[in-house]
């Protein structure tokens, strides 16, 4: 009976495991909050590493149509392509997908008295927005993003 129980909880532990294409894990950043405090402006800090928001329709990157890719402001690992960012209408830069499987985390999060899935930079754990099932095909979701968590490169 124990043995049951025990394996019962083994598919949760396998499918809360970020993979990537190559089956292995984001390096991981790790950086105090004082340096955090260090090396991000105050506005980034507040969005990155203390789950703030930017007001809508200002991010720098909400109408931003160049190719490339778009990077943790924090950390500078890949996140998403600018093949998949698409006009939303909420006010924030939207993809409706990321760059590769396992560079994003998600977290649930119950502030603002609903309950909503996080993202978050799988290197570094930075706050990068929500993602949400309401996005256009093929995989039906908007993943929601703070211009101010987000560095660009272009295409070349």
């Amino acid at each position: 009976m124990k043995y049951i129980l025990i394996l019962s909880f083994l598919p949760l532990f396998i499918l809360a495991q970020p993979k990537t294409g190559n089956n292995q894990m984001t390096e991981k950043e790790h950086k105090t909050e004082k340096e955090w405090q260090t090396c991000l402006t105050p506005e980034e800090y507040s969005v990155l590493r203390k789950k703030g928001t930017e007001k809508p329709f200002t991010g720098k990157y909400y109408t931003y149509d160049e190719n490339g890719t778009y990077r943790c402001a924090a950390c500078g690992n890949e996140l998403f392509s600018s093949k998949t960012k698409y006009d939303s209408g909420s006010g924030w830069p939207s993809f409706y997908d990321t760059i590769t499987e396992g560079k994003i985390r998600y977290s649930k999060d119950n502030s603002l008295g609903r309950t909503r899935i996080e993202i978050l930079c799988a290197k570094c754990g930075s706050h990068l927005g929500h993602v949400f099932d309401d996005g256009p095909n093929p995989t039906g979701k908007r993943y929601c993003v703070n211009s101010v968590s987000l560095d660009f490169e272009k295409a070349k």
